[in-house]
């Protein structure tokens, strides 16, 4: 078996090969829904997006036990403790496969803290140590521009969003997970290590920055800035929050997005959402670069993750229709 970032499991969550998944082709149609009134939603400005993978860039690698990711959680928790009602660090020491401590660091904004009714938007924030998709510099980290600059991007600038509009009803909590990315590489020669990747979110659905932490559903983001783009409706996403799955793929087709949001099904993927679902039993889907035919994408865990793979227009669509699901959200709250 081909080990990848993610494993790729059944809904039972066992372990698959890759070539099982690419032989997965089904499509399952989207019922559509009624055609209800979008809510106003503020603006959200791919610019600042964009410069906002520039600045995580600019630290150099975001790898725990580094100097620059340590610069760049500080400049992160700075950030968002301008826009954010409460923001939450998380210092933990994480085991990486290789018996490594990794000192770690998970990042939550919150707004409308009291709020009982809660929604979780989730990315990472570290960077890969090693290159092992490459050909050349395997043991060396890579720059992490859409893996995961971008979905961090994406969630400071929705923080700048919903500063300038405030929720009607909701709380929602912008958590940036630590650690994700440490995890076993293809190249390696150790025994293979289960559960080696996603250290942050395994920490914190163990032990979640408020006491018995609920939400209402959960959206959890990995590579959304590449200007290839494709968003497929990910298996374990679909089994345990089918609504929510369907919900945000209508939404980013009403908002002419459907060449981005296709409905297709791809194979199970383990990813941060994984394991809130497992430790809070929070309905969460995966929003991931992701195909059937390209898996996710050639610049994956190599040295080209950098900025010229970076698109606006992806970055836009995401971060309007995340934006778009919230806010409708919010508005039925209210009425109800």
């Amino acid at each position: 078996m081909k080990v990848q970032k993610y494993f790729l499991v059944f809904l039972s969550f066992s372990v698959i090969t890759s070539c099982d998944l690419f032989k997965k082709n089904d499509t399952q149609p989207i019922e559509p829904t009624k055609e209800e009134p979008l809510a106003s939603i503020p603006k959200f400005n791919p610019d600042n997006a964009y410069s906002y993978i520039e600045k995580q860039l600019s630290f150099g690698i975001r790898v725990p036990n580094t100097k620059s990711h340590d610069a760049c959680a500080a400049y992160l928790i700075e950030f968002f403790k301008g826009v954010a009602d409460t923001v939450y660090s998380q210092h933990y020491t994480a085991i990486a496969f290789d018996g490594t401590k990794l000192q770690s660091t998970n990042i939550i904004a919150a707004f409308n803290p009291n709020a009982s009714k809660r929604i979780i938007y989730s990315a990472h924030w570290d960077s890969r140590p090693f290159a092992d998709q490459d050909t050349v510099d395997q043991n060396k980290p890579i720059p992490a521009a859409n893996d995961a600059g971008s979905g961090v991007a994406v969630l400071m600038e929705m923080a700048n969003a919903i500063k300038s509009q405030p929720l009607s009803s909701l709380g929602v909590d912008l958590v940036l997970f630590d650690s994700e990315d440490y995890g076993q590489p293809a190249t390696s020669k150790l025994p293979q290590v289960q559960n080696s990747y996603c250290l942050g979110s395994q920490y914190w659905a163990k032990s979640p920055h408020v006491p018995d932490y609920k939400a209402i559903f959960g959206i959890n983001m990995d590579m959304v800035g590449a200007s290839d783009a494709v968003f497929m409706r990910e298996e374990i996403s679909a089994t345990n929050a089918d609504w929510l799955s369907q919900y945000v793929w209508n939404t980013a087709a009403r908002l002419g997005y459907s060449s981005l949001f296709i409905p297709q099904l791809a194979g199970a993927i383990t990813d941060d959402h994984l394991y809130v679902i497992q430790g809070r039993k929070i309905p969460m889907i995966d929003v991931i670069h992701y195909t059937n035919d390209s898996g996710f994408g050639i610049h994956w865990h190599t040295h080209r993750d950098d900025m010229k793979w970076i698109s606006k227009n992806t970055l836009e669509a995401v971060g309007r229709t995340m934006l778009q699901v919230l806010y409708d959200y919010d508005a039925k709250e209210e009425v109800n």
